[in-house]
């Protein structure tokens, strides 16, 4: 079965304004799928969708609401019963930098918002669809941040390590009803949001279309991925070789490059 006739005919995409999310709604042009594209910022979500009418011919609509807002559910719910979403890839991130303490509690709770809830709801809300047709497939995108936690990126850390535990038992569930589940534990990818760190790029930093397009190929496969060679040395590494308390080292070490 094509990639088009198990996932299509439309794929839902969360935060596809640019970045990592406009990347995964450029590989799934190409591969012959219909988008509905979600983000906060509906000006650029429109340019990337007319990029991808254009160069593609593919049929790409947009909705620009806050993925954080508690009526999410309902929104989705609405959406499922104008399309029939076969894909969904929940990419959209709230990542508030510093210390914990010098962070709002609105800044925190809307993590847990975006983050945690919105991937819960949107695979509560699409799955049983998906499960009804007997195909589809949820892409949870998370982060090797996730494995360990972070300091200056505690809270979102903890958010990630959610979606892989999430995306992970979602996988053993849905698979016997020929929906695939995969969690993309991504590295350094180099997004605009990435791209205004203050220092030198770090080892295993993948561009955007490599890391959407290895976490698409695993999918049906595996039910998480580590995007590149160097990635998976690291996870080796930090995960089995280092001590918790040096893996969490490591990691503060890199976080301090960001601003």
């Amino acid at each position: 079965m094509s990639f088009a006739a198990k996932y299509g005919p439309w794929a839902l995409v969360a935060g596809a304004s640019e970045g990592l999310g406009e990347a995964f709604a450029v590989a799934l042009a190409e591969r012959r799928l219909n988008l509905l594209l979600l983000a906060r910022r509906g000006e650029l979500l429109e340019e990337v969708a007319s990029r991808l009418r254009m160069q593609n011919r593919a049929e790409v609509r947009c909705e620009a609401f806050d993925l954080a807002r508690p009526e999410l559910g309902a929104l989705l719910a609405r959406l499922v019963g104008e399309y029939e979403i076969g894909l969904c890839v929940y990419n959209a991130a709230f990542a508030p930098i510093g210390p914990l303490l010098n962070r709002s509690l609105d800044d925190l709770l809307r993590v847990v918002d975006v983050n945690v809830r919105g991937p819960l709801v949107a695979a509560r809300t699409l799955a049983p669809a998906m499960v009804a047709r007997g195909r589809g497939g949820i892409v949870l995108v998370s982060s090797m941040a996730g494995f360990q936690g972070v300091p200056r990126l505690a809270a979102y850390a903890a958010s990630k390590a959610f979606n892989t535990v999430l995306g992970e038992g979602l996988w053993g569930e849905l698979a016997p009803h020929g929906v695939d589940v995969v969690v993309s534990c991504a590295g350094a990818v180099r997004t605009p949001g990435f791209e205004s760190r203050k220092s030198a790029d770090p080892p295993g930093t993948l561009a955007a279309h490599e890391v959407a397009g290895r976490t698409l190929d695993a999918l049906g496969s595996v039910p998480s991925v580590v995007p590149g060679f160097t990635n998976r040395v690291a996870r080796l590494v930090l995960g089995r070789l280092l001590s918790r308390r040096a893996a969490i080292g490591v990691m503060a070490r890199s976080a301090k490059g960001f601003a």
